[in-house]
C-alpha cells in the first residue's frame, strides 16, 4: 500500500493542474452541473462492483468516485464569492462524525446499532432545524429508494399514519428475495403493458406516503 496522505496530496496537484491555464480544455470546462451524470454513473458502478464481489474493480470504482469529490472541489475552490476547497470538505466531515458520534467522542452512551442510528437522526434534525421525518430525503432518489427510505421513517413515528402499506399483505405469499425481484419485474412488465411508467407511478406513491407523514405529524 502506498502512503495515502502522499496519493492525496498527488490527486489534488493532478486537479489543479487540469483545471489551471495551460491544463486540459475538458476538465476546465466544466462546472457542478454538468459534472452531475458523472457522479451519479460512477456512484452506480460502484454499488455494481460492489455487489459483484470485485475488489479490485471496487477499489477503482472508488477512486473514479473520489475524483468527483476532489473534481467539484477544485471548482468551488475558484468561486469568486464563496470559495472553500478539499480541505473544507474534509474538516466538515470530520466535525460532523464526532458531533453526531457522542457515544464516542463524549459521555453520551449507545449499546446498539439502532440506538446509534436512532441518535444520528435525532442530531441530524435538531442540527438542520427539520420539522418532520421527511425533511432531507431527496425527492429525486429512484423511486423504490424513495419509497423505502418513506417507510421507514413513518415505522419511527409514535402517531399511526393512516393508509400506512401492509407488508403483509403485499407479500405474503413470497418466501424469498429471488421471489420478491421476480415480482417486482412482473409489475413493471405489466405496467409497460398498459403504457404506465412504473417508477412514475412508484414516485407519485411515494410523494403521497410522505405527504400522509406529515398530515400525521401535525395532528
Amino acid at each position: 500500500m502506498t502512503d495515502s496522505r502522499d496519493s492525496l496530496r498527488e490527486l489534488v496537484r493532478v486537479m489543479d493542474r487540469l483545471r489551471s491555464p495551460g491544463g486540459c480544455p475538458w476538465d476546465a470546462r466544466q462546472t457542478h452541473h454538468s459534472l452531475v451524470e458523472y457522479l451519479v454513473e460512477e456512484a452506480y458502478e460502484t454499488v455494481e462492483a460492489i455487489e459483484a464481489g470485485d475488489r479490485d474493480d471496487l477499489r477503482e470504482e472508488l477512486g473514479d468516485l473520489l475524483l468527483q469529490v476532489v473534481f467539484h472541489a477544485r471548482i468551488a475552490q475558484e468561486d469568486a464569492d464563496d470559495p472553500w476547497d478539499i480541505d473544507d470538505v474534509a474538516d466538515g466531515i470530520v466535525r460532523k462524525l464526532i458531533r453526531r458520534h457522542p457515544h464516542v467522542f463524549a459521555d453520551a452512551s449507545a449499546d446498539t446499532a439502532e440506538e446509534v442510528e436512532a441518535r444520528w437522526h435525532e442530531l441530524k434534525a435538531a442540527e438542520k432545524g427539520r420539522a418532520s421525518v421527511t425533511d432531507g430525503i431527496p425527492p429525486s432518489l429512484p423511486a423504490l429508494v424513495l419509497a423505502a427510505k418513506l417507510l421507514a421513517r413513518s415505522e419511527s413515528l409514535t402517531v399511526e399514519v393512516p393508509g400506512q402499506p401492509s407488508a403483509d399483505v403485499v407479500l405474503a405469499d413470497l418466501e424469498s428475495e429471488e421471489q420478491l425481484g421476480e415480482l417486482l419485474l412482473g409489475v413493471v412488465a405489466a405496467a409497460r403493458a398498459r403504457g404506465w411508467d412504473a417508477e412514475a407511478a412508484l414516485r407519485g406513491a411515494a410523494r403521497q406516503q410522505r405527504d400522509r407523514i406529515r398530515r400525521a405529524e401535525s395532528t
